[in-house]
């Protein structure tokens, strides 16, 4: 037996070795042996040629990715214009000095916030100074190394209520395996106490009042060969008291923990304590859905052996979003309103089904709701146009929208209980955003100087437009537009569609200067606004999840059918792009309509929905797909599944498939598994390529170098497709 393993060693090394050698002088992609296996689903027979490829540790199956990723490495440096697309890209990019985010302010008016600078690859975790304006480094992700040459980034931060300490999470190479670590601020170093298996999809640790203490969600440990399946299970919310040993924490909030609280093993539970309330909030988030199942308790008693938690409300009571402020809670719900209403009952004598009514539906759809020191401010979004809302504390306070200058879009990305006013951003598809400060008292909005104007930010001649496209079943769906306005409308310009359409999810308006090459090369830039988003509230969430998918792509189609029609462009110079979830969107888009792209971007995506629940992040997805256990369930997963629509001999467009090797949302196999089947079943003769990112994971944390190069990549091989001269080979 052991001799028959060593030679089974030895050929699947040679095996490797052949493959490998020859592949930087590979003409064609690598040819993936088909193996079939049939499933049976509820009486209906599904055929997976390459199910194999789904053991990523399997050493052929990663030969074959590497020598792809080496294909098609090769041929995207080989495009005509590609390097100089690039250097245009870093022209744009460097065009801004920096860029503020995740901005926190203190009772003394100090900040913390993320930057990056022009120069840097990952953001940095500064403080500054409330009355000086002087800022420092607190954290830099670059100066830490790993063994394996892989960058690190941060996935959150949270500083104390005083200021004095910050918790805060790092990953290496996009993972999202975060290490949470404590920085003293005062002395810049770090205490020495780490924790791992960190929960950060939906959660932050979160600070005690006093600042010596913080609670936390952590993952179960589990054995090396568990199934992945178990990965996101049976998190709970733990306590931890600085300088302690956190091997010894406590579960504070948990399943099976308190009599009180119903909790599955699949609920990701976490604690949130309100600065200046005595009651702190338990929440549980369901997986990917949006409703929370709440609870409340006296701060003082968490980590007691027995907390008296008292239900706020359940799944049934479509609650997605709260604020406090003080003893009150305020609760933006959708039950009986798919535009969202805003609700307020008590801490102490909590009531749902007699809560106060705030905001009542209307034709607006609620966004958030963000609580200040001196008022509750309401994002509404409006056919697209972003407006805030504010209403005072006091009784007679009514709500009243701000104007913001120019009457620009804008959405409040900074408000905290403690201090008066907030951060507000403006947006649009044609001009730089500016951080504004907004003072309730005087009622007057003024420039915060946090972000420099780009010397891109203000370019003439940039142009949007909204229009509605008339759906295959008469919906009208949003399409937004971008383009130089010199273009003249005569069907030959490159055209980029992007859609995404899940988890009730709105595409925000918002400026990127690098978009500026694609509009330089006479490029057009479009964004169909598709059902399963949020742009119109649950109830275009809702049309376009698990049975009502189909809507999200057909959508998409819709909107591409639109742009031909009123000659933005034509069949031979239109792509589609989607990613992750959007990979459903793109992925059925071109297996229903092959004729009607001449190329696609897939970016990480989902592309065999019905093997989504057998991976560690398909577990919490199964509320948004469905699942392949029930008859309805397996259903929609096979309309949505683009590998398994994909039919031998169609003409299908040029493909280029990105995935990061860290990903931890979706496996990697999924754009494999689509990029084999795909180069084997089509005969247009167009390339389909798969590009693999080893340094990089579901696009969260990658370098900025790491985006620049994928965004030359995606940009210089469609405009290769779409034959523009610049682009192509002599």
């Amino acid at each position: 037996m052991k001799k028959e393993n060593t030679i089974a060693k030895i050929v699947i090394s040679i095996a490797i070795l052949i493959l490998t050698s020859s592949r930087s002088n590979a003409q064609t992609p690598p040819v993936a042996p088909v193996r079939e296996v049939v499933y049976e689903y509820h009486g209906i027979k599904v055929t997976d040629p390459y199910r194999y490829m789904e053991d990523l540790k399997d050493e052929k199956v990663q030969a074959w990715i590497e020598a792809q990723a080496d294909y098609s490495a090769k041929v995207l440096k080989s495009i005509p214009g590609r390097d100089v697309l690039f250097e245009r890209l870093q022209t744009l990019d460097r065009g801004k000095p920096f860029r503020i985010f995740r901005i926190r302010r203190q009772l003394n008016g100090d900040l913390f916030y993320m930057k990056l600078m022009a120069t840097d690859e990952v953001a940095k975790l500064y403080w500054r100074d409330g009355k000086t304006a002087q800022e420092k480094i607190l954290i830099d992700p670059g100066k830490y190394e790993s063994s394996d040459e892989q960058h690190y980034s941060m996935d959150f931060y949270n500083p104390s209520a005083d200021g004095r300490y910050v918790v805060y999470g790092l990953s290496k190479g996009g993972s999202e395996e975060s290490v949470l670590h404590i920085l003293d601020v005062s002395t810049g170093k770090d205490l020495e106490e780490t924790i791992d298996r960190i929960e950060t999809a939906y959660n932050t640790p979160n600070w005690l009042p006093d600042g010596h203490a913080f609670v936390y969600c952590h993952r179960q440990k589990l054995p090396v060969n568990a199934p992945a399946t178990e990965r996101y299970k049976k998190t709970k919310t733990y306590l931890h008291i600085l300088g302690s040993d956190p091997e010894k924490d406590k579960p504070v909030f948990a399943m099976d923990l308190s009599p009180a609280v119903k909790m599955e093993d699949v609920d990701f539970p976490s604690v949130y304590i309100p600065y200046g309330s005595k009651y702190a909030i338990g929440k549980i988030k369901h997986g990917d859905t949006d409703e929370l199942t709440l609870y409340a308790a006296p701060v003082k008693s968490i980590w007691k052996s027995k907390t008296p938690w008292e239900k706020i409300c359940d799944v049934d009571d479509a609650v997605t979003l709260f604020a406090v402020h003080h003893d009150d809670l305020y609760l933006m719900t959708y039950k009986d309103a798919f535009r969202y209403k805003v609700i307020r009952t008590s801490f102490a004598k909590p009531n749902i089904s007699k809560a106060e009514m705030i905001i009542p539906e209307s034709e607006v759809v609620i966004d958030y709701i963000a609580v200040a020191k001196d008022g509750l401010y309401t994002g509404v979004i409006d056919d697209g146009f972003k407006r805030i809302l504010r209403m005072g504390f006091d009784k007679d306070s009514e709500f009243k929208a701000l104007e913001l200058p120019n009457r620009s879009s804008g959405y409040v990305i900074s408000a905290s209980s403690r201090v008066d006013g907030v951060l507000v951003y403006t947006n649009s598809w044609t001009k730089g955003s500016v951080i504004y400060t907004y003072n309730p008292y005087s009622n007057k909005f003024k420039d915060s100087g946090l972000q420099p104007k780009g010397e891109f930010d203000d370019l003439p001649g940039l142009e949007s437009v909204e229009v509605k496209v008339e759906g295959y079943d008469g919906v009208m769906v949003p399409l937004s537009i971008i383009y130089k306005s010199d273009i003249t409308l005569d069907g030959n310009n490159p055209t980029l569609l992007n859609g995404y359409g899940a988890y009730g999810s709105t595409y925000y308006v918002s400026f990127n200067p690098l978009n500026i090459a694609w509009l330089e090369h006479g490029g057009v830039l479009a964004i169909a606004h598709v059902r399963g988003g949020g742009e119109y509230g649950k109830e275009w969430h809702f049309a376009g999840r698990m049975l009502t998918k189909p809507n999200t792509w057909k959508d998409f189609i819709a909107c591409a059918e639109y742009l031909i029609e009123n000659k933005y462009t034509s069949n031979e110079r239109l792509a589609g792009r989607g990613g992750s979830a959007g990979g459903i969107l793109i992925g059925r888009a071109i297996t229903e309509r092959p004729d009607l792209f001449a190329a696609a971007i897939i970016n990480v995506g989902t592309l065999d929905a019905i093997r989504m629940e057998t991976t560690a992040n398909g577990v919490p997805n199964i509320q948004e797909f469905g699942t392949v256990k029930t008859k309805e369930g397996f259903k929609g997963l096979y309309a949505m599944s683009s590998y398994h629509h994909v039919r031998d001999g169609v003409k299908y467009p040029a493909v280029l498939l990105t995935c990061g090797m860290n990903d931890p949302r979706v496996d990697p196999w999924h754009s494999a598994k689509m990029t084999a089947r795909l180069q084997t079943a089509t005969e247009s003769g167009k390339p389909i390529l798969f590009r693999v990112d080893y340094g990089s994971g579901h696009g969260i944390g990658s370098k900025k170098s790491q985006y620049l190069e994928k965004l030359a990549d995606e940009w210089s091989f469609l405009l290769w497709q779409f034959d523009i001269e610049d682009f192509q080979k002599k």
